[in-house]
This record gives C-alpha cells, structure tokens and sequence, in this order.
C-alpha cells in the first residue's frame, strides 16, 4: 500500500506498484479524479482507497472504495448499480465437456438475450401487481417512489431486461478451475433500468448545487446530503436497483445451467460453492467505529472470510477470493483487470489477428464488434493480484474455456 497525503485533503491510499521512476503506476486522469474526491469535507478520514485495477472513470475512478460520512456522490455510484459477478462450481468435470464448445455458446446466447438493449418478457420471476406469488424484487418495486419521479416505462423497463446480459465488458463464461472442476461465471449489472435511475438522480444532484451555490472541483461530485428528501429517495432507489441486479444474475445464471442441460449428456448440478456479488454500489457500513456509506466503483466487499470474484479480461484467468478483512482498504479488492486503454485506442492499436491470437484456445467471438474488448486493453491478471495479496487471498484460479459477450 502507498499513501498520498496532500494538504487540505484526506489521504489517497493506493495498492499499485511503483513505476521504474519511482512514480506510482496510476494514470494522471485517475489520479486527479481522486485529488478531487480527497478535497470534499464529508469524505470520512481514512481517505479514498485505490485498488490495483485503478483507471480514470465518468464520476470518479474505477477501482476506488470513497467512504463519506452523511453524504452520498450518485456519479459515484454510477449508472450500472448493482454491476457485479456470478460464478457457481457445477458437479462437472472438463473431461466431460464435449471437444467442441460452439454448440453450447449457441445454446448461451439463445437463452440470454445480448446486447446494449437486449430484452424479453420471458422472465421466471412473477411481476404481477398483487397477490402472494408476487416476487420480492417487484414488491419492494412497488413500495418505493421510483414509478413517481421516473414514469410507468420505468417498471416495463425493468420487466423485459431481467435476466439479459447487456454490452461493452459484460460476459458469460464457462471456466475449469485448478482441478478441472466446470465453473459458470457472469458480469452484469441492473441494466436500462439503473441507467434511468443513476442518471435521473445524478442530474437531480447537479441541479442542488447549482441552486445552492456550492462549488466542486468537478460537477460529478454533486452530492446528496443525509437526512434530506433527496437522499432518502436516492437511497432507496439504488437499494432496489442493487437487489434488481443481484435477481438479474440469478435468473440468467439458471438460464445458463439450463442451456448446459439441454448440450450435456452427462447429469449435473450447481454446488454450494457459488458467489454473487456487486462492484458498483454504496451501502452504510461500520468502519473505524463509525458508521459510514461505503460507495465501491468498481471494488468488491473483502471483509474477514468473505468470498469474491476478480476476473481477468475477456477469456482469461479469474479468481475466486476469500476476504481478509484489512481495515486500510475498508475491507474491500479489486474488481477485475482493469483497462489500459480506452476503447477506442484499443481499436487503434490492435487488430483482428491481435484478437484472435489473445483468445486462442476460447470459443468466443472474435470478430469487430468485441475487439474493443481485447485482453491486450488491460492490466495484466497477475500484478492485479500481486498487488493485493494483503487484502485476499486465492481460493480457485479460474481458466475461461467459453466466453460470451454482448458487444
């Protein structure tokens, strides 16, 4: 861990590796984003903490744990509440995979809609608006104001995207772990519906400090102050966005396993050992004595024993983590890799037999619209973990034999 300590701020701390120059590997952009948020007088004392897949972000950094005593910083958050992973071991062994995995891709992204607005109204989960078989994530729906500031589409929304996987870094993957054993693992997060929310909310909090004169180092750290209107309604929109997208990973899990099913021979069933976690949310938590809202950008809770998932890029390794509880972090890890470069640069820089090289051996896809997504835009896998060897530690490595993405 390094410390920045700058006058008038709280202090940065930060688990990346020093540059050959001495200078931490962090990326200007990052690194002022984060001056920023160290600046703001409701930031609790411990400061921001960096995680090692750091990088420059809309809002704030990603790969930052901002810990703010009465106030909350919905840029923070971001648009995607509730992103996170799920990985659950199946009692299936990779000598029992067939030779060719192209089948059951296709049986993937048949079961689990793709894609920036992919959608369907095909959902496990009843949505009635009454009635005992009403699901509790449409229950805790309708008792909150959300319908009231966002319009009825907000609901319809919610409805058609459960259980769909969306673009950009979302996946799905099938894994084998250091003892062959068959994982399942996915990205996503609370879709269009959490878009709407962050983004409604984000603007409300701009509009506050335009009102009331308050000056920022940067308009995405337009805040909401507790114990006002503004805040209790925030709080209780993203709570039922975070437990949207918790209920959204399940239901494209299941969907997965059902795939598998219909392409395997051989029987099986999902184990006990599964996680399902978010990095990118906010939650009041107790730490250093006080109680505090913990807002992870793209950082996964690591408290004493607790279970996580960092994956490597697209096709990669991964890592199932058990939580060692360190303090200086707020209990929190890294999230994944992290990008090197920006997606466009990407595309400059690499070329479909760049792609194609970096997944050989992974049946993915491998063509334009996901070369942005090329494991060569990120940090590698193994500083990632060498860097917070003091905030977990390796439960299973994960290797992708199948990789699905929504481009």
């Amino acid at each position: 861990m390094n410390v920045i300590q700058e006058e008038g701020a709280r202090p940065i701390k930060a688990w990346v590796e020093r540059r050959e120059d001495g200078t931490l590997n962090i990326e200007d952009s990052a690194l002022q984003q984060t001056k920023n948020l160290a600046r703001l007088p409701f930031i609790a004392s411990n400061g921001v903490a960096l995680m090692p897949d750091v990088h420059a972000g809309i809002g704030s950094t990603v790969g930052s744990v901002i810990a703010t005593d009465k106030a909350v910083i919905p840029a923070a958050v971001g648009v995607d509440i509730g992103c996170g992973m799920n990985a659950v071991r199946l009692t299936l062994r990779a000598d029992q995979l067939p030779d060719s995995l192209a089948k059951i891709r296709d049986a993937i992204e048949a079961a689990v809609p793709l894609g920036a607005g992919g959608g369907h109204t095909k959902s496990r989960v009843p949505h009635g608006h009454g009635g005992d078989d009403i699901h509790p994530v449409w229950k805790e729906f309708h008792n909150t104001r959300i319908k009231e500031r966002l319009g009825d589409g907000i609901f319809e929304k919610a409805w058609n995207q459960l259980g769909t996987l969306g673009s950009g870094n979302h996946f799905i993957e099938l894994c084998l772990d250091e003892s062959d054993q068959v994982w399942l693992m996915l990205h996503s997060g609370s879709r269009g519906v959490g878009n709407k929310i962050g983004t409604h909310f984000i603007e409300r909090a701009k509009r506050n400090m335009e009102k009331f004169f308050i000056n920022l180092p940067h308009q995405d750290l337009a805040y909401f102050p507790e114990e006002t209107d503004d805040f209790n309604e925030y709080v209780e929109a993203v709570s039922w966005a975070q437990n949207y997208a918790l209920e959204n990973r399940r239901q494209m899990m299941m969907a997965c396993v059902d795939a598998l099913r219909d392409n395997i021979p051989t029987a099986f069933l999902p184990t006990t050992e599964a996680v399902n976690c978010h990095h990118n949310y906010v939650e009041k938590e107790n730490h250093f004595g006080r109680n505090i809202w913990v807002t992870r950008k793209g950082a996964v809770r690591a408290r004493e024993g607790d279970l996580g998932i960092i994956p490597g890029s697209m096709g990669q390794r991964s890592y199932i983590v058990r939580g060692k509880g360190n303090p200086q972090s707020y209990c929190s890890c890294s999230h994944g890799a992290g990008r090197v470069m920006s997606r466009t640069e990407a595309r400059r820089r690499f070329s479909l037999a760049d792609l194609i090289a970096q997944t050989e051996g992974v049946e993915c896809r491998k063509d334009d619209a996901v070369l942005d997504e090329i494991p060569g835009s990120y940090k590698p896998i193994d500083q990632v973990m060498a860097n917070q060897a003091d905030l977990v530690e390796v439960v299973h490595e994960l290797r992708a034999v199948l990789c699905v993405k929504g481009a």
